[in-house]
C-alpha cells in the first residue's frame, strides 16, 4: 500500500490532538480495568465467608427462608441462587445491575450468615471509576466518547505506523534501542498499539453496549431487526392461572431440578398472583447452554422454554464481546484481556514520555499539515459513517469543525 505523506500529516495532527484529550482518561480505563478483572478473586473470600457453613440439624423449608430473607432485606429479593449443596448457606437476590445484592440464609437456623452488596464493595467503587468517572450520567457521556475516540485512534494509529518507503524488523515490530530514548519510547508506543490494535477494538466494541447513546440505539437496532432476545425472554406476556393454591417455593424447586442446567442457576419469584416463576443458568465458558424456562406458579407447567440459539445474532454477538470485555469466558480470556489492558497502560505512557522528550519548553507542537491539503470525499465520508455509528464521536467532530471556522471568521471580518 503506497502511502498518502499529506494524509499522513493531517492523520497524525489528528491523532495527536485527540491522544492529548484522551489519553488521561485510557491510563485511568486500562488501570481500573485491570483492576476490576480480579473482582471474583478479590470478593470470594468474604463471600465464602458468608455462604460456607457447618451442617448441622435438620433444614429449614426454602419458603421459611424465603419468608427470613424478605424480613431482613432492605429490598425484597426477587431470585434464590440453587447451588444444590447442604453445605452452604441460601442466597438471595435483590436489586439488578450495579446495585444487586446477595444476602446468605443459614438453612438449619434461619440465621442471616452475611449480606454482600455490590455497588458497596471496593471493586464496586472501581467499577463505578472506569464507567462513569464517579460523575454519574455524564461521566458515562465522556468515558463513551473516550471510548470512541480511542477506536479512532486505532484507526489512524495503523496508518501512521505503516512504513513510507519500506518495511524494516525495528521500528516496526521490534523497538529501537539505539536511537536515543524518545525513538524508543515512540517505538513502544506504535509497535505496542499494533500488536493490541484487534483485541482493544473487540473490547470495545464489548464496552460500548454499557454506554448510554451508543447502547441504547443499539438497542433500538435490535428492535427493528429483531435480533435481540424473544419477546418472551424475560417473562414478558405469560402469566399464570391462578388456581386454589400456589406451589411452594419447595415444590418449585423440585420440579426446576428436573432440568439440569450449568453454571449458576437462579429460580425467579412470581410477581402477584399473575406471577410466574423463571429459572435461569448463567454459563460464560460456553453460552449456548444457557436457557431460560418459564413455569406456571400453581401447576409447575412450563409456559416457556427458551434456548440460547433462540436469542438474535446481535444480542449473542453483543453479550459474547460484553463476557469477552470482562474476561469471563475462560482462563485465555482473563490472561488476553489483563496483557491487553497491561499494554494499554504502557502503550499510553510511553506516547506521553516521547511527545515530552521531542517537545519544546513553553510549546504544544501540533504536527504541521500543509495548507493545500484536503483530505477527499472517502475520508469524509468515512468520518460522517463513523459519526453515524459512533454519535458522540460525531457530535464532538462537529463541535471541533464549527470552533475551527471562528478565528477564520474573525479574521475575515477583521479584515473587512
Amino acid at each position: 500500500m503506497k502511502k498518502n505523506l499529506k494524509l499522513h500529516q493531517w492523520l497524525m495532527k489528528w491523532h495527536f490532538i485527540s491522544g492529548v484529550i484522551i489519553l488521561p482518561f485510557v491510563l485511568i480505563l486500562s488501570v481500573t480495568g485491570f483492576i476490576y478483572l480480579f473482582k471474583n478473586t478479590y470478593e470470594s473470600p468474604q463471600i465464602s465467608d458468608y455462604r460456607n457453613l457447618d451442617v448441622k440439624n435438620e433444614r429449614l423449608t426454602f419458603q421459611e427462608q424465603w419468608e427470613i430473607a424478605g424480613r431482613n432485606s432492605s429490598v425484597k429479593p426477587h431470585s434464590v441462587i440453587l447451588s444444590g449443596k447442604t453445605d452452604e448457606a441460601t442466597e438471595f437476590i435483590s436489586g439488578k445491575f450495579a446495585n444487586v445484592s446477595h444476602l446468605f440464609v443459614n438453612p438449619y437456623n434461619g440465621a442471616i450468615t452475611g449480606e454482600f452488596i455490590e455497588n458497596e464493595s471496593p471493586m464496586g467503587e472501581v467499577r463505578n471509576m472506569h464507567g462513569s468517572l464517579f460523575l454519574g450520567v455524564w461521566g458515562g457521556r465522556i468515558i463513551e466518547l473516550v471510548g470512541c475516540w480511542l477506536f479512532v485512534m486505532l484507526l489512524t494509529g495503523i496508518y501512521i505506523w505503516w512504513p513510507v518507503k519500506k518495511w524494516s524488523v525495528f521500528g516496526f515490530f521490534i523497538p529501537r534501542i539505539k536511537r536515543g530514548r524518545r525513538t524508543f519510547f515512540r517505538d513502544i508506543h506504535a509497535i505496542s498499539g499494533f500488536w493490541i490494535s484487534i483485541l482493544l477494538v473487540m473490547i470495545l466494541a464489548g464496552g460500548l453496549p454499557w454506554t448510554e447513546v451508543f447502547g441504547n440505539n443499539f438497542k433500538k437496532l435490535q428492535k427493528i431487526t429483531n435480533t435481540g432476545y424473544p419477546a418472551t425472554w424475560d417473562g414478558q406476556g405469560l402469566q399464570s392461572w391462578p388456581t386454589k393454591n400456589a406451589m411452594s417455593l419447595d415444590e418449585m424447586i423440585l420440579v426446576a431440578k428436573k432440568y439440569p442446567l450449568l453454571g449458576t442457576v437462579s429460580l425467579r419469584f412470581p410477581k402477584g398472583k399473575d406471577g410466574i416463576f423463571s429459572v435461569s443458568n448463567t454459563y460464560y465458558k460456553n453460552l449456548n447452554a444457557q436457557k431460560v424456562i418459564h413455569f406456571d406458579q400453581y401447576s409447575g407447567r412450563v409456559l416457556a422454554l427458551h434456548k440460547w440459539s433462540d436469542v438474535g445474532f446481535l444480542m449473542r454477538g453483543r453479550m459474547w464481546l460484553m463476557a469477552f470485555h470482562q474476561g469471563q469466558l475462560g482462563a485465555w480470556n482473563f490472561l488476553l484481556i489483563a496483557c491487553t489492558a497491561s499494554l494499554l497502560f504502557i502503550m499510553s505512557l510511553a506516547a506521553i514520555i516521547s511527545y515530552l522528550l521531542r517537545k519544546p519548553k513553553g510549546k504544544l507542537q501540533v504536527p504541521n499539515v500543509p495548507s493545500n491539503f484536503h483530505p477527499g470525499k472517502y475520508i469524509f465520508l468515512s468520518i460522517v459513517i463513523l459519526g453515524l455509528i459512533l454519535p458522540l464521536f460525531g457530535l464532538s467532530v462537529l463541535l471541533i469543525a464549527l470552533l475551527s471556522r471562528l478565528p477564520l471568521r474573525k479574521k475575515q471580518a477583521k479584515n473587512s
